[in-house]
C-alpha cells in the first residue's frame, strides 16, 4: 500500500486517536490552531480525570444521543480497547465509583497528553502549530493561515476534529460552520449541553448558594437521573443536572412552560415516609429529624408547597417527592461541558465521511450528537478517531485492488 497523505485538522483526543491508527501506513500531518495540541483533554483533567466509563454493549450505546448513533464505532473501540491502549503507553487505570475510569493515582491529564503525542511523534506523525483553518478552495483542498500568510494544502483524505463550541479557551469556537455551509454541508446552531440550568429562586434559596443537594432524583417528563446537584445564585448544576438536559432543552424549545420534578428522598417510598410519621403528632419543627433533612432541603420544600401543605405533616411528606421547579433557561455555551449543534448527521456516512464529499471527514463535538458527562463524552471521541482512522485504512486496501 502506497502511503497516502492525510491531514487532520485540530488535534483534540478525536484528532489523536486518528492519527495513531493511520500512522502506521500514511503519512499523517496534525494541523492546530492553538500553541500544543490537546487542549480539551487537559481541561477535561481539571476536574479529576474522568477520561471513560466502564459501561459495556446497550448500556453504553443509550448513553449517547442519537440512540445508537456512535455504535459501530463504540463496538470497535469501547472503554476495554481504550483502557488497553492506554496501558499499552504505560497508562494504568481504575474504576471509580458509578464505573467511571480514571488514571491510576499520580497520573495527570498533562503526563497522558505527553505520553501520547510522544508515542505519535515516534510514528513519523507531523504537528503543525498555530495553523488555523481558513476556508475550502474549489477542489475541496484546504486554506490555512500561519503567521499571516494563507497557503493552501493537498491531502488524500482530510479529517476534521475542529470541536464544537465549549470551553473556547482551548480554541473550539465554532466559528467553522460557516466554512463548510459553503461548501453544501448543512450544519446547526451550536447549543449548551452538561450544563447548569436557570432557576428563578426566591431570596430564601440563593441564601443557600454553594450548597449541595445530595441523594437526590430529578425529572422532566421520561428523563430521570439520580444523583447530587449544587445550588448556584443562578439555579443548580451538577451531575443529577447534566443529564436531563437533553429534554430541558426540548421543552424549551417548544416554547413551553418548564418544569423539573425534585425527588428529595428517592430511596424511600411514599408510603415509607408516611410510616415515619403513622400515629405520632408531629410538627413542622421536627420534620428535619423525622425525614432526615438539613436547612437547604427544608427551605426549598418550604419555597415551593403551600403553607397548608407544608404544615400538613402527611403532606409534607408525598411533596418531598414532587416538588415542582420552574427552569427559566440553560447557562451559556461559553459554560457548557459540551454542546449539541454543528454538523446534521444527515450529511454524514457511516465511516464519518460526508456523503458530498467522500475526501473529507468530521468526527468529534464537530457532529450533531450528545452524552452525559462521566467519562462518554470522552470515550466518543477517542471511538470515533479510531473508526474513522480503520476507515479509511480499508477504503485504502480497497483501492488498491482495483
Amino acid at each position: 500500500m502506497n502511503r497516502k497523505r492525510i491531514i487532520i485538522v485540530g488535534g483534540g483526543p478525536a484528532g489523536l486517536m486518528a492519527a495513531d491508527v493511520l500512522s502506521q501506513f500514511c503519512e499523517v500531518h496534525i494541523y492546530d490552531k492553538e500553541k500544543n495540541v490537546g487542549q480539551k483533554l487537559l481541561v477535561a483533567g481539571k476536574g479529576g480525570f474522568n477520561i471513560t466509563n466502564s459501561r459495556e454493549g446497550g448500556e453504553l450505546f443509550h448513553k449517547y444521543l442519537p440512540e445508537l448513533f456512535l455504535k459501530n464505532a463504540l463496538q470497535d473501540f469501547g472503554p476495554a480497547a481504550l483502557r488497553q491502549w492506554l496501558l499499552e503507553m504505560g497508562i494504568p487505570t481504575y474504576a471509580g465509583t458509578s464505573g467511571r475510569i480514571f488514571p491510576e493515582a499520580g497520573i495527570k491529564a498533562l503526563d497522558v497528553l505527553n505520553k501520547l503525542t510522544e508515542r505519535l511523534t515516534e510514528k513519523g506523525v507531523q504537528f503543525h502549530l498555530r495553523h488555523e483553518f481558513i476556508r475550502f478552495d474549489q477542489n475541496r483542498d484546504v486554506i490555512f493561515r500561519h503567521n499571516k500568510q494563507e497557503f493552501r494544502l493537498m491531502a488524500d483524505y482530510y479529517i476534521f476534529a475542529l470541536g464544537g463550541a465549549s470551553w473556547p479557551v482551548t480554541g473550539s469556537t465554532g466559528t467553522w460552520r460557516p466554512r463548510f455551509d459553503e461548501i453544501g454541508i448543512h450544519t446547526l446552531p451550536f447549543e449548551a449541553s452538561n450544563c447548569g440550568i436557570n432557576i428563578p429562586w426566591p431570596q430564601s434559596i440563593t441564601l443557600h448558594a454553594g450548597k449541595p443537594l445530595k441523594n437526590i432524583a430529578v425529572s422532566i417528563n421520561h428523563a430521570h437521573e439520580k444523583g447530587e446537584a449544587m445550588i448556584t445564585e443562578y439555579g443548580l448544576e451538577g451531575n443529577a443536572i447534566y443529564p436531563i438536559v437533553p429534554e430541558i432543552r426540548k421543552v424549551l424549545s417548544e416554547k413551553q412552560a418548564c418544569h423539573i420534578i425534585l425527588d428529595l428522598k428517592p430511596f424511600n417510598t411514599t408510603e415509607q415516609l408516611l410510616e415515619k410519621i403513622k400515629g405520632k403528632a408531629v410538627k413542622a419543627k421536627d420534620y428535619a429529624t423525622i425525614f432526615t433533612l438539613n436547612s437547604v432541603q427544608l427551605a426549598i420544600v418550604k419555597a415551593y408547597t403551600s403553607k397548608e401543605s407544608y404544615l400538613s405533616p402527611e403532606s409534607f411528606a408525598q411533596e418531598l417527592k414532587r416538588i415542582v421547579i420552574p427552569v427559566n433557561s440553560l447557562r451559556p455555551l461559553e459554560e457548557a461541558i459540551s454542546t449539541v449543534g454543528g454538523i446534521d448527521l444527515e450529511e454524514m456516512n457511516l465511516d464519518f465521511s460526508f456523503k458530498k464529499h467522500p475526501k473529507l471527514f468530521a468526527i468529534g463535538e464537530m457532529l450533531n450528537w450528545d452524552a452525559p458527562t462521566g467519562g462518554f463524552l470522552l470515550q466518543a471521541g477517542f471511538s470515533m478517531g479510531h473508526w474513522v482512522g480503520k476507515s479509511i485504512l480499508k477504503r485504502l486496501e480497497e483501492d488498491s485492488r482495483l
